[in-house]
C-alpha cells in the first residue's frame, strides 16, 4: 500500500467513525428496540445505520477495498485491501446504558493489519493508529508503559468464559497472584488504557477479530506487542488476545502456554 492510499484510508475510517459516532448517539439518547441475532446476540438499528454510514464513506474513499461488516457481511473478495468493521462493538454493554461501546474499524494489506480507528463517542475518546506512523489518542501520541517485572504489572481481563475450561486456567491464576493488581475493564476500554501505558497486559479467549482489529494495531504502533493466547499474530481467525508490554507479554506468554 503506497503512502498516498494510506493517508487516504486513515483520513476516510476517521470520518467513517466520526459518521458513526453521530448515529449512536442519537439512538444513546432517545433508546431503541433490540432484537436478536441467530447466535443471540442483540443487535439494534444503531448497529445498522451506523455500519451503512461507515460503508458509504469507505467505499467512496476506497472503492478498490473490499468491506467485511459485523451487521452487513462481505462486500467484495477477502484478500488485497479489506476493511473490517465492527460498528458498534459492546451493544450489550449499549443496550444496559453502560458507555463501554465503541466503533472498530481496521484495514487489511494482504494478511497484514494496516490500520485501525476506535472510537468510544459517549466515553469519548478516539484513538488511531497506521504502519509505522505511531498510536495517537485525540491528536497526542501515546505509548505503553515500560513495566518489566509481573509484581509491577496491571492486568485486566476480558471475556475469558471459555478459558475457565481450559488447562491454562491454573496457569492465569497463578498470574494474577504475581501481579501487582487485577482488572476487568473490557470491551475498547482495556486496549485503549494499555496503549496509553494505564496497564500492562490484556488477556482474553473470547473474541471475533472485529472486535480487535483496530485495537491490535493500535497496541503494535503504541510499542506493545498483540498475540493471540498461543503467540500467533492476529488474523481474520483470531479468537483470543494476549496484549501488553513487550517484557510482561513475554512473561505472560510462556507462563500461559499449554
Amino acid at each position: 500500500m503506497t503512502p498516498d492510499i494510506a493517508a487516504t484510508a486513515l483520513s476516510a475510517a476517521r470520518d467513517a467513525a466520526a459518521a458513526a459516532a453521530e448515529v449512536i448517539r442519537h439512538y444513546w439518547l432517545r433508546g431503541v428496540e433490540v432484537e436478536l441475532k441467530s447466535d443471540a446476540t442483540p443487535v439494534t438499528v444503531a448497529d445498522r445505520e451506523a455500519e451503512q454510514a461507515i460503508r458509504k464513506i469507505l467505499q467512496a474513499a476506497l472503492p478498490q477495498a473490499s468491506i467485511y461488516g459485523e451487521e452487513f457481511g462481505l462486500d467484495g473478495e477477502r484478500g488485497g485491501l479489506l476493511w473490517l468493521v465492527d460498528p458498534l462493538d459492546g451493544t450489550k454493554s449499549f443496550v444496559r446504558r453502560t458507555p463501554f461501546f465503541s466503533t472498530q474499524i481496521a484495514l487489511m494489506d494482504g494478511d497484514e493489519l494496516v490500520l485501525g480507528v476506535s472510537s468510544a463517542p459517549v466515553y469519548g475518546e478516539t484513538m488511531w493508529a497506521s504502519a509505522g506512523e505511531g498510536a495517537w489518542l485525540d491528536g497526542e501520541r501515546v505509548r505503553v508503559a515500560a513495566t518489566g517485572e509481573m509484581g509491577a504489572a496491571s492486568i485486566s481481563t476480558g471475556n475469558i468464559r471459555t478459558l475457565t475450561g481450559d488447562s491454562r486456567w491454573d496457569a492465569l491464576g497463578a498470574l494474577i497472584r504475581d501481579s501487582n493488581r487485577i482488572r476487568g475493564y473490557g470491551d475498547f476500554c482495556h486496549y485503549h488504557l494499555l496503549a496509553r501505558g494505564s496497564l500492562d497486559l490484556v488477556i482474553e479467549s473470547d473474541v471475533n477479530i472485529l472486535d480487535v482489529a483496530a485495537l491490535a494495531v493500535i497496541v503494535r504502533e503504541a510499542g506493545g506487542v498483540f498475540t493471540d493466547l498461543d503467540g500467533a499474530a492476529p488474523g481474520l481467525d483470531t479468537r483470543s488476545v494476549l496484549a501488553g508490554t513487550p517484557a510482561i507479554h513475554a512473561q505472560a506468554l510462556q507462563r500461559l502456554r499449554r
